[in-house]
Formats: C-alpha cells, sequence, structure tokens
C-alpha cells in the first residue's frame, strides 16, 4: 500500500483528545494508519494529495442504518405515516426481496454515505426473506471499501401473535441464534483496524419476544460482540411497552440485559430524565436519527440532556424509506438545527454536532481508533472543498455544517482513496444505479 501525503490543508479539525485545529497542515498516512500530521511533512515517493482551499476532517461514522431500504424511497402510502403505518405499507414489498435487492441495496446506500463523508458505517438488517443473508451486505461493503459493522437482525413475533410484522417475515428463534452464531464465526474481526465486525440485534420491542431479547444478550456477550436495536422511538412506541411489558422501554432494557458499553439503542426520542441517568451510568450509546425522526413525526430526541448526562451519542441516517437520503454530514446539521430548535441558539455548535458525527458514533461504535486524526488512529479522512458555492463568503470555512458542501471531494479509508474528486472509484456506481432501477421496476409492478 503506497504511502499518501495529505498536503497543506487549509483546516484540519482533528477531533483528537484536545480537539486541535490546524491550518496549512499535512497529513501522512501509511500502511492504513495515520503516521503523522503537522506543518511541512516530507514524505518522498508518497502519492500526494493536495489539500489547499479544504477542510478536513475524520471520516464520518454512520451508527444506525437499515441499507436494504435504498431500493424503497419515497414509496407512496407510507410518505405521510406513523411509524407503525409506515412498516405496514413497506413489510409486503420487502417481502419480496432476495440476495440481489439486498446486495444492490447495500452498494448504492454504502456509496452514498460514502459521498457524503461517511468512512464506518453501521447497518440493521432484520428481515432475510427468498435466501436473503447478512452476507449480501457484508459482500457489497467489502466491493464499496467501507469499514463496515453489520447487524444480524431479526423479528420472531408476526401478526398472529400479536406483533406488528407479517408472518412470513418473521423467524424461528432457535433459528435466528444459530445463524447469528454462523455470521459472527465467518465474519467478525475484533482486531483494531478491522474492516467487519458483526453484531446482534433484535430489531424491536414490538417484533421480537423477551426470550429472545435475553437470549440475544448472552449470546453476544459470550462472543464479544455489541448488541443494538430500537428503543423508545415514538409515543406509540412507549405505550406498547406499558402495555405489553408493564414499563417503560428503559426498565425493559435494563432487565433484559440491553445496557452497558456493548449496547447502543436507535433513537431514543422518547427517553425520561431516569431512562437518561440510567444510560449515562451504564455507559449505553444512542444512534441519533434526526431526519427519520422528522419524517415520521416522531419527535425531536433528547440530545443535549444526553450530552450534558454523559451518555454517549452518535448519528445515524436510518434508512432510506424513512429518510429518503442517506447523507451523513446533511444529518449532522438536522441534529444542530434541532437542539437549536428546543433549546436555543447555543445549544449545539456546528463543531460539537460534526464531533457527534465522528468521535461520537465511533465511540458508541466501540471504535476509538476511528473518527479522530492523530498519529496511530485509522485513516478514515473526509476531504471537504470549500471553495465552491456552498462556503463561498463564509468567515469560518471550518464551520462545514453552516456553510460547507454536502458531497466530499476525497475519501480515505484504512488507506485507500475510494472517493476521488467527488467520485466513487472503488466500483462501477453508474452501472449499479442502473441495475437498482431495473430492481425497483419490478418490485414496483
Amino acid at each position: 500500500m503506497v504511502d499518501i501525503l495529505i498536503r497543506e490543508a487549509q483546516t484540519i479539525l482533528t477531533m483528537d483528545d484536545d480537539r486541535r485545529e490546524l491550518t496549512g497542515a499535512d497529513i501522512l498516512v501509511r500502511g492504513g494508519v495515520i503516521a503523522a500530521v503537522g506543518q511541512g511533512i516530507a514524505a518522498p515517493g508518497a502519492q500526494v494529495i493536495e489539500a489547499r482551499g479544504c477542510v478536513v476532517t475524520p471520516g464520518l461514522v454512520n451508527t444506525h442504518h437499515h441499507l436494504y431500504q435504498t431500493l424503497t424511497r419515497a414509496v407512496p402510502g407510507g410518505q405521510d405515516a406513523l411509524l407503525f403505518g409506515w412498516l405496514k405499507t413497506l413489510y409486503p414489498i420487502w417481502a419480496r426481496f432476495g440476495p440481489e435487492e439486498m446486495f444492490v441495496s447495500a452498494q448504492i446506500g454504502l456509496a452514498e454515505l460514502a459521498l457524503s463523508g461517511c468512512t464506518l458505517t453501521s447497518d440493521h438488517l432484520y428481515l432475510y426473506p427468498n435466501g436473503s443473508r447478512l452476507d449480501d451486505t457484508i459482500a457489497a461493503a467489502r466491493e464499496v471499501g467501507m469499514r463496515f459493522h453489520p447487524t444480524r437482525g431479526a423479528m420472531s413475533i408476526g401478526e398472529s401473535n400479536g406483533g406488528l410484522p407479517p408472518d412470513a417475515l418473521v423467524e424461528d428463534e432457535a433459528a435466528i441464534l444459530k445463524d447469528c452464531i454462523r455470521v459472527i464465526d465467518a465474519h467478525h474481526d475484533a482486531a483494531e483496524g478491522s474492516m467487519c465486525r458483526v453484531g446482534v440485534a433484535p430489531c424491536s420491542p414490538f417484533s421480537v419476544s423477551r426470550d429472545l431479547m435475553r437470549e440475544a444478550a448472552l449470546l453476544a456477550r459470550d462472543k464479544g460482540v455489541m448488541l443494538h436495536t430500537h428503543l423508545a422511538e415514538n409515543d406509540e412506541d412507549i405505550a406498547y411497552s406499558e402495555a405489553n411489558f408493564g414499563c417503560r422501554p428503559g426498565q425493559y432494557a435494563e432487565d433484559l440485559g440491553w445496557t452497558g458499553p456493548d449496547v447502543w439503542h436507535a433513537h431514543c426520542v422518547k427517553l425520561d430524565g431516569r431512562e437518561i441517568d440510567l444510560f449515562a451510568r451504564s455507559r449505553t450509546g444512542v444512534a441519533h436519527c434526526p431526519c427519520s425522526n422528522c419524517r415520521l413525526g416522531s419527535g425531536i430526541a433528547p440530545v443535549r440532556a444526553m450530552r450534558d448526562a454523559g451518555v454517549p451519542v452518535g448519528l445515524g441516517v436510518d434508512g432510506s424509506a424513512s429518510n429518503d437520503a442517506g447523507n451523513l454530514v446533511a444529518e449532522a446539521r438536522q441534529a444542530m438545527l434541532l437542539q437549536r430548535v428546543v433549546n436555543g441558539a447555543d445549544a449545539m455548535s456546528a463543531r460539537e454536532a460534526l464531533e457527534i458525527a465522528t468521535r461520537g458514533g465511533a465511540d458508541v461504535l466501540g471504535r476509538p481508533e476511528c473518527g479522530r486524526i492523530a498519529p496511530g488512529k485509522r485513516a478514515d479522512i473526509a476531504i471537504w472543498d470549500v471553495s465552491g458555492i456552498e462556503a463561498a463568503g463564509s468567515w469560518d470555512k471550518a464551520a462545514v455544517l453552516l456553510a460547507g458542501p454536502t458531497r466530499v471531494r476525497d475519501l480515505i479509508v484504512e488507506g485507500r482513496r475510494i472517493v476521488a474528486d467527488g467520485r466513487v472509484t472503488s466500483f462501477d456506481l453508474d452501472a449499479a444505479i442502473a441495475r437498482q432501477a431495473r430492481l425497483v421496476q419490478d418490485l414496483a409492478l
């Protein structure tokens, strides 16, 4: 692997432990790791990437996604529905997916994330129709070159047993646990700098049993992998928990072993003060998905209160069926704006939102070697051209969430340049988009 020298960046937002911001500085990448950061670095023989007129940040980290949903954006009938109604509209379409749909949707979704500056993403795949497997999305991530944290999701309680999903999309719980073991053994790499770590992720309290939640936690800890699910997403979610479990979602999670630094929950829009304290004490992470929460009318998560209490918070774009986009830098801006709507204009700065999108997300996923630009950290780096119209007139070019591009110029993952001059280089994106269009046409028939 050739060394890379990123030279003379206008500003480097390191997000290191001191939150340093460097001007006119360089970054040397060697063997997938950041070797040096500073002015005037000499690196004979290195590939040079000129960064004049650019802001350089750590690669962004996406802590919650459903990549399979990239095939079902803006579906009629679900565009104006709340969570449960939206799901009921989409379930029959997703039931027609197979391995090709899973691979292509993941491929497109990952490319979209990469173009928005994302270098590490999780994914929550909780339905496996017609022979689909988690392996389909892992293959797509390998082709795109993205650092990947897929989670083996599941649904086990169908409509006939009082659950939300149709019976055709649920699985036997023993089979779920068996396949979790299979994918962990086949794909999980616990090493620092790993390109693929696998998590265990029953879908939600309204689609799996208490027993599966409990057994999944035991299995994950036996295997040394992380746990993920949806929690406290909207008022319907809270009402379901109180009616069926006799408690709020936070207590439900704690009772079943679903709190701790190896757990992160998606959404958490409706956490109350006691639940926030619980998550802070236990270091339980949260994937905040502001655009999806707005689209589904779920509400605004109490991110300011979570951060102030010490809850680890990252960002998630969520699925493209409930967001309609997979742009992580736009998600960071939305997170900032919503906290200002609720708590005032000084509630969250552009730099804090960017921190949540970088080192915040990396910490939630248990990856402290990512999300920072510092010697010894992984070479996951986003380069943003701030010389164009989006930042024209900006007095603070480093405030990229206030006035800056939403598409990255260059993206480096583990020392490999997978976006160059605004184009994905790792695979034929145009051909993949055409393939996706054919699949959407078939699904719409």
